[in-house]
């Protein structure tokens, strides 16, 4: 697992969430799911809570998610 494959793992563990999630929210369900993963992960352990921000602007980007100004604060 690398950065780069944060964005589809972020889309993904949205539609499990139903949709939509707090960031507290799917980082829980991230940590839950992909554990093992994140943990072989090298340098990603340490900075994918960070970066997971970093998918959802790249999400937004290419409209797979709704834009910060249309979904409310604190909602992913």
């Amino acid at each position: 697992m690398n950065r780069h494959d944060l964005p589809d793992l972020l889309y993904d563990s949205l539609e499990m969430l139903g949709g939509n999630a707090t960031i507290v929210g799917v980082c829980k369900y991230i940590w839950n799911t992909y554990e093992d993963e994140l943990r072989k992960s090298n340098d990603l352990f340490y900075t994918w809570r960070y970066d997971i921000r970093w998918a959802a602007t790249e999400l937004r980007k290419t409209e797979r998610m709704k834009s910060d100004k249309i979904s409310p604060k604190g909602i992913v």
